[in-house]
């Protein structure tokens, strides 16, 4: 649906306010990475620097943040459930029956917590963002854990230092077109129902909302208008911060989380909109 490529052009967004950003893939399978994975079911492997194999929503991070990221940036229920029996059969519970929830949970948050302050753009100098991207579908059994630990890293972090993004598919149904809002209120009312409210609400569309669409999304998942944000097919992924940057997107998170001294007013895109022009050009093309 496409959240590799928001979370990374969110990242973009607020890399050119001013702010050092990194970025974490939550994976929901039970393999401890993407290597021994089907490229078919799952698509490439991204070799990180340190040799960890991720998916290619890693490459995308690096690609858009121009960042250098490692293998404790991709977090699986394998690598998480492994690390729990490996304190368990150390004794590091001290005879205490091992559970989903607490140790679980707190596995999870404090794995973010460690690797969220790490530097990655060469500068030794620690994030001021990190952008978590968890994967799966809402409702999906094998991510209820990393649900209910984002429930509880949000209280962990404290006010104003966390901040919800859902992305959501509005299918077009019809001859005439039709934008149906149905999944995307679905979806939010099971986050809510969850203990995780949504600040901003990421719809992806073939083509643009009407404001009509908007409205109705506004109202049925409880956030402003100006928190529901149109991401429709473009023609090629660099535009998508742009049209992000048009809704005002980074405005909303510099209010959100309190980064109205640290974060520039509006964003540099100026080089950023010449890539994406110059891909939109390109036409010559190299045989390997």
């Amino acid at each position: 649906i496409g959240k590799g490529i928001t979370i990374s052009s969110i990242g973009r967004l607020l890399k050119a306010s001013g702010l050092r950003v990194t970025a974490i893939k939550v994976d929901p399978y039970l393999n401890t990475d993407a290597g021994t994975m089907s490229p078919f079911e799952h698509g490439e492997v991204f070799v990180l620097d340190d040799g960890g194999e991720a998916d290619l929503d890693l490459g995308n991070y690096e690609r858009f943040l121009d960042v250098q990221l490692s293998g404790d940036h991709n977090i699986t229920t394998g690598k998480v459930y492994k690390e729990v029996i490996s304190k368990e059969r150390r004794g590091d519970y001290l005879g205490k029956t091992v559970q989903i929830v607490p140790h679980v949970t707190d596995m999870i948050q404090t794995w973010i917590e460690e690797v969220a302050v790490r530097p990655v753009d060469g500068s030794n100098t620690r994030p001021d963002v990190c952008l978590i991207e968890l994967g799966g579908t809402v409702g999906d059994i094998e991510s209820m854990v990393f649900v209910e630990a984002m429930r509880q890293f949000q209280f962990r972090a404290g006010a104003g230092n966390v901040m919800f993004v859902h992305v959501s598919l509005v299918p077009v149904l019809g001859s005439v077109g039709e934008q149906k809002t149905k999944p995307t209120q679905h979806s939010v009312k099971e986050l809510r129902s969850l203990g995780i409210a949504p600040e901003l609400v990421v719809c992806r569309s073939s083509d643009m909302l009407s404001e009509e669409t908007r409205r109705k999304l506004s109202i049925f998942c409880h956030v402003a208008p100006e928190c529901v944000l149109s991401v429709h097919d473009v023609s090629n992924i660099y535009h998508v911060p742009l049209i992000l940057a048009e809704q005002g997107v980074h405005t909303t998170i510099r209010r959100c989380l309190g980064l109205e001294d640290r974060m520039a007013a509006e964003p540099a895109l100026e080089g950023w909109r010449s890539l994406a022009g110059t891909v939109d050009t390109l036409v010559d093309g190299e045989k390997v």
